[in-house]
């Protein structure tokens, strides 16, 4: 089981970075994948989720409007398209896999078995 993500980077705030999270080992198609981050000193917190069949998603309220999540099964690729970009987005991003998720209101941690090694976004202002 594999999750790789990447397209982080440094980037100027009100920038664009789009982050991918490519899986393997897995049937992709039966899992949600959740975007969480983690800034320095900050616990983890989710970010953005997508449910397996595309149905709902989520996103936390810092994001909503900025962010957008899309996931293409075929390619079993979660992207994370992030927009006007703020310095208090500067974490390191991992996506994760939860079996059957369905993206609550509110994503935690908990339920999602499979981890990335994630990718740093800087945003400098």
């Amino acid at each position: 089981v594999q999750l790789v993500e990447s397209g982080g980077g440094l980037v100027q705030a009100g920038g664009s970075l789009r982050l991918s999270c490519a899986a393997s080992g897995f049937t992709f198609d039966r899992y949600a994948i959740g975007w969480f981050r983690q800034a320095p000193g900050k616990e983890r917190e989710g970010v953005s989720c997508i449910s397996r069949n595309d149905v709902s998603t989520y996103y936390a309220d810092s994001v909503k409007g900025r962010f957008t999540i899309s996931r293409d099964n075929a390619k079993n690729t979660v992207y994370l398209q992030m927009n006007s970009l703020k310095s208090e987005d500067t974490a390191v991003y991992y996506c994760a896999a939860e079996y059957l998720g369905g993206c609550p209101r509110r994503i935690s941690i908990a339920p999602f078995e499979y981890w990335g090694q994630g990718t740093q976004v800087v945003v400098s202002s």
